[in-house]
């Protein structure tokens, strides 16, 4: 791929610059690592359609002996994040959702064609950037793996919230992982009195977010996704997927 980048001290384990990654999906056949375990810089995701997305590996902060794979959609080729958001309509379709709800930041590279992909002219995006017009009833904290930091809030334009009442929402965002951003944003939506009819990302990370993505009786809720990438322990000659918890 491309140089090494080396992380302040005290950053998280960084493995290779990703200037070259998210910017082709390629067959089986033309895939540049080994498809099995043990992975040294990058890690080969599966795509439905039996091709492949090549992510690079992250560490995970203050744990040198773990880390992920990672996907930042803002960075991808216009043709990696329309061939993700394909696969996440079809695998969303089910769901029967009435409204398409993004999720901010790397959510709305998806959201807008997840929702065209559906059918739908329009999406309700969630933000971060508070307007002066918005309501603080409407705004909860977030926190994510990438960004720890508490401080937070996730806002919806209190012009929109009308339009979700009552309705069947698909929730769309990049990743899950540990499942504390889509916390939030169910948080918000009941705040909006709607129904999550699903929730669809490109990537599902591990298993931590299954025990949390629940309903008010403890149900899973619906999740689908494009892709699967597991988290990653040091093994002799590399990193291998870590047994599901």
């Amino acid at each position: 791929m491309t140089a090494s980048y080396v992380p302040p001290a005290g950053h998280a384990q960084a493995f290779d610059a990703t200037t070259g990654y998210w910017q082709e999906i390629v067959s089986a056949h033309a895939l540049s690592i080994p498809a099995e375990p043990p992975y040294s810089r990058a890690y080969p995701a599966r795509l439905p359609d039996g091709r492949y997305l090549v992510l690079p590996l992250r560490g995970v902060p203050g744990d040198p002996d773990r880390c992920v794979a990672s996907l930042i959609a803002n960075h991808a080729s216009l043709d990696v994040v329309e061939a993700l958001a394909g696969f996440m309509a079809d695998r969303a379709r089910a769901f029967q959702a009435e409204v398409v709800v993004g999720l901010p930041t790397l959510g709305l590279a998806f959201a807008p064609l997840v929702a065209r992909g559906l059918g739908f002219t329009r999406y309700v995006p969630f933000g971060y950037s508070r307007k002066y017009w918005y309501d603080e009833r409407l705004a909860v904290p977030v926190q994510s793996l990438t960004t720890p930091e508490a401080g937070k809030l996730l806002y919806v334009d209190p012009n929109l919230a009308g339009s979700l009442k009552g309705r069947r929402v698909l929730v769309v965002d990049d990743a899950v992982s540990t499942g504390q951003t889509m916390l939030s944003a169910l948080t918000l939506l009941a705040r909006c009195e709607a129904q999550v009819a699903g929730i669809v990302v490109a990537m599902c990370q591990g298993t931590r977010w299954r025990s949390r993505l629940v309903d008010a009786q403890g149900v899973p809720l619906p999740v689908a996704c494009a892709f699967e990438s597991p988290r990653l322990g040091r093994v002799a000659g590399g990193w291998a997927p870590e047994a599901a918890t």
